[in-house]
């Protein structure tokens, strides 16, 4: 005996009636966007049309100084002034060196380093030139000359020594454009020899007088030991002119 079952009719949207075909459609559940956070940064929203239209509106932040998006550099300072460095401060301290007689220890008083720095390189250079690659040797010495200098006036002055560590780099460094000088000489003048020593103690002594008058009219104290410092400088720029000699 067979058994018989109803099957419910199928309708197809493409078998012509379009009535039934948009019924369907209208029935059929449409999913659900991602949710997407409510914020006007640019950078928060998927919508890419919709971040390039917020970010052309304006700008985002509009700090002090900021007129129309654009900075406003009228009142900001040079930028060597906010790295410390004064070029006009560095050429009046070394002209005064160049004075070995008369040296104006008046702005030696406001101790920095860029100077001292400035003339390190200069040598260096001129020793490389020469063939001669120091860079290591002379930064060296020059820390240990400033830590030389500083341990052996405070050891003289006692209690009332005031030499820092750091004006006494700034005096060893600006000290050093006599043996500079004596560096870029030394690549036109013949190496050795009784001449080239006697221009070698020239500038020597010209370094030790410059260094000693303004260690001595920094501190206090120091004029009862001027020759003791003038000793302590001339070996320092001694070692100095050997690099240039040798």
């Amino acid at each position: 005996m067979e058994k018989e079952f109803k099957v419910p009719p199928v309708s197809f949207a493409s078998a012509g009636n379009p009535n039934i075909a948009a019924q369907n459609l209208q029935n059929r559940r449409v999913p659900t966007p991602p949710f997407q956070p409510n914020s006007g940064i640019p950078f928060m929203s998927f919508d890419i049309g919709s971040a390039a239209v917020s970010t052309s509106s304006g700008p985002i932040y509009s700090g002090p100084g900021m007129g129309g998006g654009s900075a406003n550099f009228d009142d900001e300072e040079p930028l060597l002034d906010e790295l410390g460095i004064h070029p006009e401060q560095i050429w009046s301290k070394i002209r005064s060196v160049l004075n070995p007689f008369r040296v104006n220890h008046t702005v030696h008083k406001d101790a920095d380093l860029s100077g001292p720095i400035l003339l390190y390189m200069a040598f260096c250079l001129f020793q490389l030139l020469a063939g001669k690659i120091q860079f290591g040797v002379i930064l060296g010495w020059i820390v240990v000359s400033s830590i030389f200098l500083y341990v052996v006036f405070n050891m003289l002055a006692g209690r009332t020594g005031n030499l820092d560590l750091h004006t006494c780099t700034s005096v060893v460094g600006y000290s050093m454009l006599p043996v500079v000088i004596f560096s870029a000489l030394s690549l036109f003048l013949p190496q050795g020899g009784f001449f080239g020593l006697a221009i070698a103690a020239i500038f020597v002594l010209w370094a030790t007088r410059a260094s000693t008058g303004l260690v001595v009219s920094l501190t206090d104290g120091g004029d009862e030991h001027r020759g003791l410092i003038a000793y302590a400088c001339f070996l320092i720029y001694t070692l100095f002119s050997l690099l240039v000699i040798f």
